[in-house]
């Protein structure tokens, strides 16, 4: 280990900073969050350290360095641009046993300034000891993705019972375990979701319950997967797939996302097919309702968005009429994914202002839709699961007076690498996609925005990823 991580209480402490570039005003402005006094030393100001000085924030002495500047300091930042004047700064620094930190040259430094994760009162620390601060702050990123925004907020509960909590539970075993169950349970989730009283409340209750051995009930998270690419996931929702305990999968949950979940969680498939349904809603509802009554964190992962054709509002509906704790956390629905990575935008202000969702189910044979509706003009359609009866659909809207050479796409296993998409007019396309090897999910669009493709495409680069099927709107030529 090349340094000690440590945290200095900077409160009320005078701290030099000497330099007074764009450099010194963002190592100033991390002293000023930890509370320090800053006294900058520079012959000349930039935008950001002298609008500090006019806020009254830090004080500045007009000049260059001397060593007097360093009486009564309890840490020093050189970011001057004078490598010179840095390491005499440094020098006198270190001889006075005052922690010294000059920017960009780890050789003179006497502590690192590290990337920061602020969740205050957490703070997490990542140094590359100088040697690739780049590398420090791309670590940060990928911390700042999987701590909640309201890490802090946890903290700061728990520190506010922690004391109650020594007092109540005496056995360090038992203890340990109750704050386990808070900072990884509902209780968490109601601080990550805005609730905070109602966590108060909940870690009262939970403090004064602790010595019920009967097992709590467990929480149901409702998770949108989005359309197949797993970089489309939310924070939240990585999070939360990685400390369910159970996951309830549809079928249109990409191989990709699954895989993100815990390793050790068990899998339950309950996705539904055309006229095949491995549960039916009702099992699928029982099935949330007991494996959370047995203490579980369940994760119900559902492609695209639960609230858009997913049943999501019926499966929490008998949650909330049960008592079980649940959240809900949207998803990227396919026709906003879909559409942007076949390169067409559902609006346009040439093309369509408005934009409907409907879904293209099978019902006796038939579909039934509100054609009136759909048929207007300057609108664009999307129409979800209607593969096996695009040609009613098609033939349904021109007989309800929409022109056949509409444009129309039809996009398979969007977002995901194998991704296709095929376009044509609302004449042409039940007939061409019957010829290709066309597989759900799919997505259908129609309107006079899929003419954009052509020149919005951008996820499809190599020849023979995607099929045109009509030579008036071929968009598939090599680019």
């Amino acid at each position: 280990m090349d340094y000690l991580p440590i945290f200095i209480d900077l409160r009320g402490r005078r701290c030099l900073v000497v330099g007074g570039g764009e450099v010194a005003a963002r190592k100033t402005d991390l002293l000023l969050q930890a509370g320090a006094a800053v006294q900058a030393v520079a012959p000349a100001l930039g935008p950001g350290m002298q609008a500090l000085v006019d806020d009254g924030r830090i004080g500045h002495r007009d000049g260059r360095f001397h060593e007097p500047d360093l009486d009564g300091t309890q840490l020093v930042i050189a970011a001057s641009d004078d490598r010179a004047v840095n390491a005499r700064v440094a020098e006198l620094a270190d001889s006075r046993g005052v922690p010294v930190n000059v920017v960009d040259d780890p050789a003179l430094c006497r502590f690192i300034m590290p990337a920061i994760v602020d969740r205050s009162p957490v703070l997490a620390a990542v140094s590359t000891g100088g040697a690739s601060p780049v590398l420090a702050r791309l670590i940060r990123g990928r911390l700042e993705a999987l701590i909640p925004a309201a890490f802090g907020r946890l903290a700061a509960l728990a520190g506010e019972f922690r004391e109650q909590v020594r007092r109540r539970i005496a056995d360090p075993t038992q203890r340990r375990m109750f704050w386990e169950r808070v900072l990884a349970g509902p209780i968490a989730e109601m601080i990550y979701a805005g609730r905070d009283a109602d966590a108060r409340q909940s870690l009262t209750q939970a403090l004064d319950d602790n010595h019920d051995a009967r097992v709590a009930t467990g929480e149901v998270y409702l998770v949108g997967a989005g359309p197949g690419d797993p970089d489309m996931l939310t924070f939240r929702a990585l999070r939360l797939m990685q400390q369910a305990d159970v996951v309830v999968h549809d079928r249109l949950v990409s191989r990709r996302v699954l895989d993100l979940t815990r390793r050790d969680a068990p899998r339950i498939y309950a996705g539904k097919k055309r006229a095949d349904h491995a549960l039916p809603q009702e099992s699928i509802n029982a099935l949330l309702v007991r494996l959370a009554r047995e203490g579980k964190r369940v994760l119900r992962l559902k492609g695209g968005d639960p609230f858009i054709f997913g049943r999501g509002g019926e499966e929490i509906e008998t949650l909330a009429g049960e008592g079980i704790p649940f959240q809900v956390v949207p998803g990227i629905t396919a026709a906003a994914g879909c559409a942007a990575y076949a390169g067409i935008p559902l609006t346009h202000r040439d093309h369509a202002q408005s934009c409907v969702f409907v879904t293209g189910h099978l019902k006796d044979g038939t579909v039934t839709l509100d054609w009136e509706h759909l048929t207007q003009p300057r609108q664009t359609i999307v129409i979800y699961m209607g593969l096996v009866g695009l040609p009613i659909i098609c033939r349904e809207l021109i007989d309800h007076g929409m022109a056949g050479d509409t444009p129309a796409a039809l996009v398979e296993q969007g977002t995901t690498e194998v991704q296709r998409v095929f376009t044509a007019t609302v004449a042409t396309l039940p007939e061409s996609v019957a010829q290709a090897d066309v597989h759900a999910p799919t997505l259908i669009i129609i309107g006079s925005v899929v003419r954009l493709r052509e020149k919005l495409d951008w996820f499809e680069t190599a020849a023979g990823r995607q099929a045109s099927l009509d030579p008036q709107f071929r968009i598939d030529d090599p680019k």
